[in-house]
């Protein structure tokens, strides 16, 4: 039982991790139309951003300017290179947000070097946040880590405080945009010049500096999250590959361009990822608990005895699939494509 709540909140708080992701892929293509593939790189820069900074000016301070430094990023190429090629249609868009994922992998690699970094969490950050003991009396929580003559006795699962740090900053995120869009000046204007950008630019906003001030905004939410994904997990080059393609699964899930849908969706793909993690039973099994009788002889045997733990990460894809065959325009979105 332990393990169950320690894996449901893993979901909860990975799921987290890729809506703090695809929040700043989603404000981008609800404002701009634009399929950001390089977005993934962004965050693999914040971590590594954050890693350099982390050693000139402490973690707290690279918390805030290593986003800072990836946003302003983000907008340069949005100002200097995208917005060249925006009026020739979505696919020279497409191939140079592509092409800019090899060459921030090249630069990566040339400075950083291609081995995993010595990200650590700070004082505060390392350790746990609680500790779910199973004993013989049922299920209690101890604040921190629990003492090891307790575990000794009983099973302890430990929840790191880096996860719920990051679950932390992700709600807060998700608080801070719908703030943004929906009680601001700004937001209004960010909204109006998606839908009618002529009566915008009539009124005297610059709506191509609106734009590129909203990539900007949305590789920055990437960066932060490559600071909070670096302490938590790894930082290396494969990073960005790692969630490059499941947060384009999130995006489709939730349907293009919504923000709620893509909260939604992150949560269900973080716990379809990691539920099925507890279960080490396979088809076959289920299909014999029924009353079934089959075995080695029976077709498609190597498909039946796949169990659903190791099945888990095809599940997010299986899901995009089905999506795509009924309904298109995913949970929450408005559009097709």
């Amino acid at each position: 039982m332990d393990q169950v709540l320690i894996n449901t909140l893993n979901g909860v708080s990975s799921g987290l991790l890729l809506f703090m992701l695809s929040s700043g892929l989603t404000l981008i293509f609800s404002m701009m139309g634009v399929l950001n593939f390089a977005h993934a790189s962004f965050y693999m820069i914040g971590a590594y951003f954050a890693y350099t900074l982390t050693g000139l000016v402490g973690f707290w301070p690279a918390l805030l300017l290593a986003p800072l430094a990836v946003g302003l990023a983000g907008a340069g190429f949005e100002r200097t290179a995208l917005r060249r090629v925006h009026a020739f249609g979505h696919v020279p868009e497409l191939l140079i947000t592509f092409g800019l994922t090899y060459v921030v992998l090249e630069v990566v690699q040339l400075i950083w070097g291609r081995t995993p970094l010595p990200f650590d969490p700070p004082a505060l950050l390392a350790g746990a946040a609680f500790t779910v003991v199973q004993g013989a009396d049922g299920l209690s929580i101890v604040l921190g880590t629990a003492p090891e003559a307790l575990c000794k006795v009983a099973q302890c699962s430990r929840f790191p405080m880096t996860r719920a740090f990051m679950m932390l900053v992700a709600l807060l995120m998700l608080l801070a945009l719908w703030l943004l869009l929906t009680r601001t000046r700004i937001g209004l204007v960010i909204q109006a010049a998606l839908t009618h950008p002529e009566a915008v630019e009539s009124l005297g906003h610059n709506v191509p500096r609106v734009f590129m001030l909203v990539f900007g905004s949305g590789c920055a939410l990437a960066g932060l999250a490559g600071v909070i994904g670096g302490i938590t997990f790894v930082t290396e080059p494969a990073m960005a590959g790692v969630v490059g393609s499941i947060i384009f699964v999130v995006v489709v899930v939730g349907g293009m361009g919504s923000l709620v849908g893509a909260f939604v969706a992150s949560i269900l793909i973080g716990l379809i990822q990691t539920l099925p993690l507890t279960v080490d039973k396979s088809f076959a099994d289920a299909i014999n608990a029924m009353g079934g009788q089959i075995g080695p002889s029976t077709p498609g045997w190597p498909l039946l005895r796949i169990t659903l733990s190791q099945a888990a990460p095809i599940l997010p894809y299986l899901l995009l699939v089905l999506m795509l065959i009924f309904r298109p325009k995913g949970l929450l979105g408005t559009r097709e494509g």
